[in-house]
């Protein structure tokens, strides 16, 4: 049996990235909670390609295979910073890319950054019914993080990791049966 993986995808434009520092803790976590490979990218990995695309055979092959990553992960793991209150126009522009078929069923983490607690409902009222309409399993629990909650590039807040805790857990229920099994032993 093939080694099940998990990849993290961040929205952010630029690095270094509070979105991309939460994706990344989220990912390892889950991937150490149950036992699967991992991969964290951004926009920034995807390159110049991504911006002039107008369908996925129009990405470069290194952006490809990382579309092509993401879409063969058995769980992923998505993040975005809040811009005007939603997610990046070109984090949007690569999820526009894809066939609504290629993440139907696929559980998702769903995390956000943003300056202030004014953003926080990013998950809900944007990402959800954006990842709904792809008819994504997404966990219960989003995690969304401010600038309050990092120090030393790292999370510092005893919420957000409560959040983290309890989306590993929701989004382990959301995988196929091995994944359950694989949460169950992680947790022992």
């Amino acid at each position: 049996m093939a080694l099940r993986t998990i990849v993290g995808f961040s929205g952010n434009l630029a690095r270094p990235s509070r979105t991309r520092t939460l994706v990344e803790a989220v990912t390892a976590s889950a991937a150490d909670r149950l036992l699967l490979g991992s991969a964290v990218h951004d926009l920034e990995d995807l390159g110049l390609s991504l911006g002039a695309a107008r369908r996925l055979n129009d990405l470069d092959a290194g952006a490809r295979a990382i579309v092509d990553a993401i879409l063969a992960a058995d769980l992923l793991v998505i993040g975005s910073p809040t811009y005007k209150g939603s997610y990046t126009g070109l984090f949007k522009h690569l999820i526009d890319l894809l066939d609504p078929a290629t993440l139907a069923g696929k559980p998702i983490i769903l995390t956000a950054t943003g300056g202030s607690d004014r953003h926080a409902l990013i998950i809900e009222h944007q990402l959800r019914p954006l990842f709904g309409f792809f008819a994504a399993h997404t966990a219960p629990t989003g995690i969304y993080a401010t600038d309050r909650d990092f120090q030393d590039g790292r999370i510092a807040s005893t919420q957000v990791l409560q959040r983290i805790d309890q989306s590993i857990v929701e989004a382990g229920r959301l995988l196929p049966e091995a994944g359950r099994a694989r949460l169950l032993l992680a947790a022992e």
